[in-house]
């Protein structure tokens, strides 16, 4: 089992096992789900691997009663999960913006499919607006990591844990259905010293009280206006400063010199862009690739830099969402340069073929 391997050793995993076990090593101690997929192998995983440690595991009735208990359990100092699917993730907003408005901690995995509504259990990337505007109700924001690879889906569930406990904001693994589903070999994270009692006394702004405080109270309310105003500035400032020091990406120049197209994408869609790098390459097209790997706060100081002027494609699995982010960088930092897109929805995964083809016909227009 991989729980059971050495320190080091790769294993053969799914994206949402990887998630599982990820998140079992970076502490969590409670986990509330409801199936749906394709993320239902992380419940399924979180059933067997945390009841076997002796930790907390609930199959909800619903999401929003799984979201509302994680909530709880949040709040009360544990490293706390829940995850879904697209519509699933839509019922637990209301209980994502209440943990936002309390800066109550924990980590949320939406493993994305084809919509609007029910829509297909087929990968896409449509829940971006979602994920990166909040999601629900109010001023709010949530760290949100995107995976390339069922390696990073260990990587970075790992590290979403340690981002909300380290800022106090919901933190969103946002992984495509494809990127959940397929197998590869992953060197998992090594796995922290977990206890429960002592994990909640290290927080002071967790609730109840003990022999060295007072007991504590958490809440959304206030329903003062001026008061409310100042906390959501505050916590702003706060997202200012996680912009600074927390924002992550890949960037992977073009061969043989200055590019002549530079590709915006994430998840899956960066794979497929990295196979039309390599047919471009072969027709004399040089192209390099940007990789946001935090979605918010997204790295628009660095995307503009490495653009510099040139031609920019944004491929994505939905109808274009990404591609604001990337405008909206551009105009920031004063560079204009023409923006297309390439994206398909419902469940369709951009073809190598498709978005060279894409390169070429933008190669034409701009030589």
């Amino acid at each position: 089992m991989p729980e059971n391997t050495e320190e080091g050793a790769k294993v053969l995993m799914k994206g949402n096992e990887a998630i599982a076990e990820a998140a079992f090593r970076a502490g969590c101690g409670f986990y509330a789900g409801y199936p749906i997929t394709p993320q239902n192998e992380i419940t399924a995983y979180m059933a067997r691997r945390m009841l076997s440690a002796g930790r907390v595991f609930i199959q909800a009735e619903s999401e929003v009663a799984a979201v509302n208990m994680v909530y709880g359990a949040a709040s009360a100092g544990s490293r706390a999960m829940t995850s879904s699917s697209s519509p699933g993730v839509s019922l637990k907003q209301e209980g994502v913006s209440y943990a936002a408005g309390a800066d109550v901690p924990f980590v949320l995995v939406n493993v994305c499919r084809g919509g609007p509504g029910l829509g297909s259990i087929a990968p896409a990337q449509s829940d971006y607006f979602q994920s990166t505007r909040g999601g629900g109700h109010g001023d709010y924001r949530c760290v949100v990591l995107a995976p390339k690879s069922v390696q990073e889906c260990a990587d970075l569930t790992f590290l979403a844990f340690e981002l909300t406990a380290k800022w106090r904001v919901p933190a969103l693994l946002l992984a495509d259905g494809l990127i959940g589903q397929m197998m590869e070999g992953v060197v998992l994270p090594p796995e922290k010293p977990f206890s429960p009692v002592l994990a909640a006394a290290k927080k002071e702004w967790a609730v109840g009280g003990g022999e060295n405080r007072a007991p504590r109270h958490i809440t959304s309310l206030h329903l003062d206006a001026v008061e409310l105003n100042d906390i959501t500035k505050k916590r702003f400032a706060r997202y200012g400063k996680i912009a600074d020091e927390e924002t992550r990406f890949e960037a992977i120049p073009a061969e043989g010199g200055e590019a002549d197209i530079v590709i915006a994408a994430y998840g899956s869609s960066f794979r497929s862009a990295l196979g039309a790098r390599l047919l471009a390459q072969k027709s004399g097209i040089r192209v390099s690739i940007f990789r946001p790997i935090t979605l918010w706060p997204f790295p628009s100081r660095a995307l503009s830099n490495f653009i510099d002027g040139k031609p920019v494609l944004v491929v994505e699995m939905s109808q274009g969402q990404m591609i604001e982010d990337v405008k909206l960088s551009l105009y920031d930092y004063g560079r204009n340069t023409p923006v297309h897109f390439f994206g398909c929805s419902g469940g369709l995964v951009p073809g190598e073929e498709e978005i060279f083809r894409r390169i070429k016909e933008l190669s034409l227009k701009n030589g």
